[in-house]
Order: C-alpha cells, then structure tokens, then sequence
C-alpha cells in the first residue's frame, strides 16, 4: 500500500481546534478536566477520535447514547459523530489522537472484514483493562518518538504499521469481553435503522425511508426500534435531526435559512415550527441561548 508521507508532525496544540482536522495525524498525552469541561455544547467531529481516559470519571453523550465514563476507558468517536460532555470529575486525565479521513480509510482497509470494526462500531466505550494501561501509555510515547523522527521518509508507513501492531497486539483486549455477542434479529434491525438514520436523516425524515431500505413495514421497524432501544423509530430521526440543528446553530456561520437548507426543510418557517415543537425555543432563541 502506498500512502502520502506529506504527514503533518504536530504535537502541540493548535492556536484553533479546527487546524487539528485540517491534518493526517495529530496527538495530545495530556488532557485535563479543564480542557474538556471548556465544550459546553454538542461538538461533531469531522475526524476519528480515540480518547484514552487513564483515570477520573465523567458522563456524556456519543451520537445521542448517554455513557457514564470511568477511567481506564477507551472512546472511539467516529468523523460525523456528536459528543456532547456533561459530567467530568477534576481529577480526569486522558490522552487523545486524531486521524484524518485519509487516514482512518487507509487503516480500515486492513481492518475491513475484521471483527473487531465491528464490535468497536457497537462499543464506543469500553473499559480497558487495568494489566494493558502501561502498554497504552507506552504507544503514546512510541507515537511521539516516530513523530518528531522527521528525517525519515517513511514516516507515513511507519505510524501506519505502529497503529495496526497497537490495535492487534494491545487494544483488542479492550474488545474481548464482546467477541462472542450475538445479535437478535430485532437487535441487528435496530442497528442497521440507526446507521441509516446517521447516515441519512439531513435528507429523509419520514419512516417509510427507512422501512422500504430494510425491507421490512414501518410496524416492524417501529417495534424493533422501541424494544431495542426504549426510543421510537420517529423519535431517533428528530433526535438526529435537532442535535445537528443544534450544532449547527451554535458552532456555524450559517445563517437560519442556510441550516434550514442544509437539513431539507421546506422552507425556514417550517424549520422554524419544527425546532420549537421539540425544543420549546425558536432557533434564533436558541442560537442567543
């Protein structure tokens, strides 16, 4: 496989969060409460992120499931995914990394038919052993070592291969305790409804969608959903849809019109009706909130 080696080797900060999607790679080994706590709204992010929590607690909210989070804890937030803290101890402590597109696509394709994609994709949060805590401290220096190795013109290959050597020989611990789950029938259409609703709801806000792509009626999918989940069918598509609304008020430029267009409403006023029906507030209200 050849990868680009135009790698950034950024191991501090940016000046602006948003220069951190803007690389291939980019790491944090110390992460505080205080960092943290500074996101007082729903974030997306536009990048793969693996969040090692070492110690401390805090609770919240990945793509609408809630998680009451106790170090040590491995969270993988995937690109389009919403996190949303609620909770976090003082004593919280964390290391973070970022992978781009590029290069999430890239590792996954040597994880594609791997059973541990899958699992991680139904696990965002899992406890990590406490006997493997020192080898995840390890692989961020390791991380670092490579980095700042800028000489190197296969840079790009080797953090490839030190990330796939870490998740075989290391992090898949973290995934063992579910390697023998086994799907219901309701359970694995309540996951492929939910993926489709992520994947679609700025465009499709109506049941049928989504009963006609799984091929079942909306009674089956209805029940499957609310037996699965104790939420709706219904009820996770405007979830979806004003937990977008909500970032995209609160961290945009976009005007209410803009937002109104982006999520396939028919015209701002019915966008408009919409967000205040569930929310209460008007999304200007909100947006001044």
């Amino acid at each position: 496989m050849t990868m680009n080696s135009n790698l950034h080797y950024n191991l501090n900060l940016p000046d602006e969060l948003s220069t951190i999607l803007e690389q291939d790679f980019w790491m944090l080994e110390n992460v505080g409460a205080a960092m943290i706590s500074s996101l007082t709204g729903p974030v997306k992010f536009a990048a793969t992120t693996w969040i090692v929590i070492y110690s401390g607690d805090c609770v919240a909210d990945i793509n609408l499931n809630s998680y009451h989070i106790k170090g040590p804890t491995l969270v993988n937030v995937k690109s389009n995914q919403i996190m949303q803290p609620k909770e976090i101890s003082d004593d919280l402590s964390a290391g973070v990394i970022v992978l781009s597109k590029r290069l999430n696509d890239s590792l996954f394709m040597y994880l594609n038919n791997s059973p541990l994609r899958a699992i991680a994709t139904r696990h965002p949060v899992v406890p990590i052993p406490e006997e493997v805590v020192p080898a995840f401290r390890q692989f961020f220096v390791n991380l670092r070592d490579l980095l700042s190795d800028v000489e190197n013109p296969f840079g790009s290959q080797a953090l490839m291969y030190e990330l796939l050597l870490f998740i075989h020989r290391t992090a898949y611990k973290c995934f063992m305790p579910y390697k023998d789950e086994v799907l219901s029938h309701q359970g694995r259409i309540s996951a492929q409804f939910l993926q489709l609703v992520q994947e679609n709801f700025r465009k499709e806000r109506f049941l049928d969608f989504y009963a006609d792509k799984l091929e079942i009626s909306r009674k089956h999918l209805s029940r499957a959903v609310k037996e699965q989940t104790g939420h709706t069918a219904v009820d996770w598509i405007e979830r979806y849809i004003i937990l977008e609304a909500k970032v995209l008020l609160k961290s945009s430029s976009l005007n209410i019109q803009q937002i109104s267009d982006e999520l396939n409403f028919a015209s701002q006023s019915f966008f408009g009706k919409y967000f205040k029906k569930i929310t209460g507030m008007s999304p200007k209200e909100f947006r001044n909130s």
